[in-house]
């Protein structure tokens, strides 16, 4: 625990803005955070969810240290553990077995994003919808509207629509 930071965010608080360097990775304590951008027509596009015990970084970022494409923002209030690139290299070299831990993290993190790019493309958007909610049913109560929107790709007012008329068919 030497190695990493405890820090307290508030609702809507970013620990990172496109254009920045991301230099922490963000291991989710207690709380939800999303990593998203903003389209060429200023609306924000979510692309990914952590909640407790996931981690959340803008990697290429991180690895890199080039300026973030993402920003990395607390849905409710979180707390997280945040280690820092220099932080990180030091405890891999202190602890190797820890090496074989992030390397598997990271391979999960890798093959929901491939997943999530083949249902966007592959499935109609209710069918993503049905398939989101049966998988992740309690972030249906913690993420609002529009943000959830913009993850599965729609507009706010199409989900409304979406779920009146699954309230609508189970009455």
């Amino acid at each position: 625990m030497s190695f990493f930071k405890l820090q307290r965010l508030k609702r809507k608080e970013l620990v990172l803005q496109e254009g920045q360097k991301c230099k922490s990775l963000f291991f989710v304590a207690k709380g939800c955070m999303r990593l998203f951008f903003f389209d060429d027509k200023g609306a924000e596009q979510t692309i990914q969810f952590a909640i407790e015990t996931w981690w959340m970084t803008d990697l290429h970022s991180f690895n890199t240290k080039c300026e973030a494409a993402f920003n990395i923002q607390a849905i409710e209030e979180t707390d997280v553990i945040c280690i820092e690139k220099d932080r990180l290299e030091q405890m891999l070299l202190q602890h190797p077995a820890m090496d074989k831990y992030f390397s598997v993290i990271y391979q999960r993190a890798y093959a929901a994003s491939l997943l999530r790019v083949k249902y966007i493309f592959s499935m109609s958007k209710e069918e993503f919808y049905d398939l989101f909610s049966t998988s992740y049913p309690a972030f249906l109560q913690r993420i609002p509207q529009y943000i959830l929107a913009s993850f599965l790709g729609f507009t706010p007012e199409y989900l409304s629509e979406l779920k009146k008329k699954k309230l609508l068919k189970k009455n």
